[in-house]
């Protein structure tokens, strides 16, 4: 195999590749610009109020990756079936998401309900904010989780639905949902949030809800566009006539599954945490890492379908046994995202100035967040390989190694390190961001010889029960 042929692929692979990340991109794309677009809304009101956002979005962010990380488990299961032609595996695997998703979602409502506030605290208490700036931020924070919670359960569904279409392939049908819904948020928040025309003056409140309403668009779109085309969707059939799993199949998804499930919550816990520490330098700098972080999500729309294609074609391969064409793949497949994030890190570093001109907030906090945003250029194109490795390792099974790749990694070495570094010294945040970025360098050298070992690549549907 020649140097261009083993990282190059042919126009087979690209078109393979375009069909279905395309859709995704779009989709992604579409959905953190507008983001950025709401969070520009909000940033409008005041500082408080667009920290107040973040803050709670700190908060489902871990709900999110919960519920993402318990499905994840399924779904290497769900492309697998597809790959055979199994669709009673498929139907199988709906209904064991189905289940876990309802009791996440009885969780969340327990835990946000109850200890909203003072979990919201954890990042506003500290020597160096007001106490009055402090009340006035949890009051907004309240009011913007309260209505969110609303929308727990339609965007749970959304995922349940969305995650088994694109295993089968459909990733454009997803993808007009979330525009549709992304719209219906981006033309609510501008009603809702500022009270134009005869809508009231809402202020965070109207942006929570209008999150919500939108989620209830893209959640009727994708389970009706589902259920009239069952011929095609074939794992929909007879779905809800019974919610009996397969004891085997129980047994395999939570062999494979718990550690993606406690890796995506573990993980999730610890970016909050790490968000925490950063926040213990003050309010400006939460406003911060706010602007930052929903830049950070629009430069990596990239790189997050990547890797949902990485588990679509990877897996769809071992399914079928083709264990060789499988690490092919996943190889070409992870040369042309590092490319691809060498020249986008580049346009990022370049720009990193520009957005947060864009937020009514003080000089300061524009400084610091174009900081963190040169910084996110530099690290992209070693993110995008730490990702991609990742979804690689993930979609033959080995859930363990990604949970120690992965969270495990976060709490023995990024969260004790932002720790350190946020209490401990008087470096100026930008400096303790770069350094916290820079721990993911040792990944690489971890993900490397797993990958070139191939100890990955395996076909869990026909592996011997243990």
């Amino acid at each position: 195999m020649t140097l261009i042929k083993k990282y190059i692929g042919d126009k087979a692979f690209y078109k393979t590749l375009l069909a279905l990340a395309l859709p995704l991109i779009i989709q992604q794309g579409i959905s953190n610009f507008v983001s950025l677009l709401d969070n520009l809304m909000v940033g409008g009101l005041g500082t408080e109020q667009m920290s107040s956002v973040s803050i709670i979005n700190q908060l489902i962010f871990v709900f999110n990756l919960t519920l993402f990380g318990g499905f994840s488990g399924a779904s290497i299961f769900g492309a697998q079936f597809f790959g055979t032609g199994d669709f009673k595996g498929m139907r199988d695997t709906f209904r064991f998401r189905l289940i876990f998703g309802a009791v996440v979602c009885v969780i969340a409502f327990v835990v946000f309900g109850t200890l909203g506030d003072t979990l919201a605290l954890l990042f506003l208490e500290n020597d160096v904010n007001d106490p009055a700036v402090v009340a006035q931020t949890l009051e907004y924070a309240m009011s913007y989780l309260h209505i969110m919670l609303v929308g727990l359960v339609p965007f749970m569904i959304v995922q349940l639905y969305s995650g088994l279409l694109r295993e089968m392939g459909e990733t454009f049908l997803p993808m007009a949902a979330s525009v549709a819904a992304i719209f219906t948020n981006l033309v609510l928040n501008w009603l809702l949030i500022y009270g134009v025309f005869i809508f009231p003056q809402m202020g965070v409140a109207g942006a929570a809800l209008a999150t919500v309403i939108s989620r209830f668009v893209e959640m009727i779109i994708v389970v009706v566009y589902t259920h009239t085309r069952k011929q095609r969707f074939r794992f929909i059939e007879g779905a809800y006539k019974s919610l009996r799993v397969p004891a085997a199949l129980v047994k395999k998804i939570a062999v494979t599954g718990t550690p993606l499930m406690v890796n995506e919550v573990l993980w999730s816990l610890g970016m909050t945490t790490i968000n925490g520490n950063y926040s213990i330098r003050g309010i400006d700098v939460v406003a911060a890492t706010n602007i930052s972080g929903t830049a950070w999500n629009l430069f990596c729309v990239i790189v997050f379908a990547m890797g949902s294609v990485v588990g679509i074609m990877v897996g769809q391969k071992l399914g079928a046994g083709e264990i060789d064409n499988a690490k092919d793949v996943a190889r070409k497949l992870m040369f042309v995202t590092v490319v691809m994030h060498i020249f986008l890190g580049i346009v990022v570093f370049a720009v990193a100035g520009l957005i947060p001109l864009l937020y009514n907030t003080e000089e300061i906090v524009r400084q610091t967040a174009a900081s963190m945003m040169r910084v996110q250029g530099f690290i992209l194109p070693i993110f995008s390989y730490v990702h991609i490795a990742y979804f690689t390792l993930r979609s033959g099974g080995k859930t363990i190694i990604t949970f120690l790749f992965d969270s495990v990694y976060m709490w023995t070495l990024t969260v004790p390190l932002s720790y350190c570094l946020c209490h401990l010294t008087a470096l100026p945040i930008v400096t303790v961001y770069l350094l916290v970025q820079l721990a993911d360098v040792a990944k690489i050298v971890i993900a490397v010889p797993l990958l070139r070992s191939g100890v990955w690549a395996n076909n869990l549907l026909t592996a011997k029960e243990e």
